[in-house]
């Protein structure tokens, strides 16, 4: 396993970290044995940063995480985050009543006096400007309810306005394969702000397996099968914001690149830690077996440049197109 400093916070985070939405739900049928499996396997090999949410299962996730840590000696890094809770995003809603109340439950969820890394989820964009949201964040800190916070944002932009305050640690962001503005437009902004970068999604909500086809069936409670059009929460969460008949064909020519001796998911998350600015990506894992393949990627060799440049051949000309301008 290799690691990396997340921003100023002293953090040495694994490379290839562990994302606990899928064992929480929203990603078809899990099983918490087979979840917590996951979890220990990751830490086995390696692995020693987990982000949640309070939102995912209704705090499920943070609730496992916490079993976890009783079953393990060695000490791990939890992000979670806050702010989904509103029934509706505003700026109003996040005051520091708000704030409190859902790093509060968090706190009992995941069973600690101090949450090492808060993150805003994906809050209204008003939220990255406003002095009175990262002053109450401050205040908090202070208080000893976190370590450090961050901000999880849907857009370039958001990240950009969001670091320009010196408390934010971090911005998770959508980066993957299919996903380059971040690396086109932000990442410079964020070496100069020293601010770790958190890769979300970066299996495209695993389109970037290769497993899928255009037979694939999901649950019903899947959001890949809810919210691929945007009908529940921001369109880009779901495969990346990309049409899933033009990725398939994309994965395709991909796979005709993919290195020997790698899956296609450890090529796409080799090819993210090439970027010297990601501390981290976070893939989710329901199983020990996919947890044990995304952690392997990180010792994988690094990728020639020829190889990187054919990534960015295949995203120009099938991909680039159809990714949200404001993304």
């Amino acid at each position: 396993m290799q690691y990396r400093t997340l921003g100023r916070t002293g953090y040495n985070v694994s490379t290839l970290s562990f994302g606990a939405w899928a064992i929480g739900g929203t990603w078809g049928q899990v099983d918490d044995q087979e979840s917590l499996k996951a979890l220990h396997k990751a830490l086995d090999l390696g692995v020693n940063f987990i982000d949640t949410a309070d939102v995912y299962g209704d705090g499920h996730s943070e609730r496992l995480i916490a079993r976890l840590r009783k079953e393990r000696s060695e000490p791990f890094y939890v992000a979670t985050k806050a702010g989904r809770r509103l029934e509706k995003q505003t700026l109003e809603g996040y005051t520091r009543a708000n704030l409190e109340s859902w790093i509060g439950r968090s706190l009992k969820n995941l069973e600690v006096d101090t949450i090492d890394l808060l993150q805003l989820h994906c809050p209204h964009p008003d939220v990255y400007a406003s002095d009175e949201v990262f002053s109450a964040l401050e205040d908090i800190k202070k208080a000893g309810m976190i370590r450090h916070y961050g901000i999880s944002v849907e857009t370039v932009q958001e990240a950009l306005t969001g670091i320009q305050y010196e408390g934010v640690q971090s911005v998770q962001i959508i980066f993957n394969m299919f996903r380059l503005k971040p690396a086109e437009q932000f990442f410079a902004a964020a070496r100069e702000h020293q601010v770790g970068i958190l890769a979300r999604v970066p299996l495209a909500s695993g389109l970037l397996t290769g497993k899928m086809s255009r037979q694939s069936q999901f649950e019903a409670d899947d959001h890949r099968n809810f919210n691929r059009n945007g009908e529940a929460f921001d369109k880009g969460e779901t495969f990346s914001g990309v049409d899933y008949d033009v990725a398939l064909d994309a994965v395709e020519e991909l796979k005709a690149i993919q290195p020997e001796g790698m899956t296609l998911a450890q090529f796409a998350l080799r090819w993210i830690t090439m970027f010297p600015e990601v501390t981290c990506a976070i893939p989710g894992a329901k199983n020990p077996q996919q947890a044990e393949s995304n952690a392997l990627a990180a010792d994988l060799p690094e990728l020639s440049a020829e190889t990187m440049q054919k990534v960015q051949e295949i995203y120009d000309r099938k991909i680039r197109a159809l990714v949200h301008q404001s993304w």
